[in-house]
């Protein structure tokens, strides 16, 4: 059972100004050097972990434009400052 979403993961949808492409590529880095447990591949693995980054960053582009938002447009300010907030929430936990 999953316990819950990687917190180095972000949201990329529904934001303005919109998501862009290099926020989706370091997004499907992250996806693909989580799930393959390496951060940088071996020679021999190179292509594969390159084609599976392209791979992701391309279906994440698709989904992202076929979503239908329902929620108010989010700001990146404005998920810093949740942030922010969950980080000081953690830290009063822990003393």
């Amino acid at each position: 059972m999953l316990a819950g979403m990687c917190r180095n993961i972000r949201v990329l949808y529904n934001f303005q100004p919109p998501t862009t492409e290099t926020e989706i590529r370091a997004a499907a880095l992250q996806y693909v050097r989580k799930v393959s447990g390496l951060n940088a591949p071996s020679a021999a693995d190179q292509e594969a972990f390159d084609r599976a980054v392209a791979e992701v960053a391309a279906s994440t582009e698709r989904l992202l434009g076929v979503l239908k938002a329902r929620a108010p447009v989010r700001t990146r300010e404005g998920e810093q400052a949740k942030g922010r907030a969950r980080w000081a929430a953690r830290k009063l936990r822990q003393v």
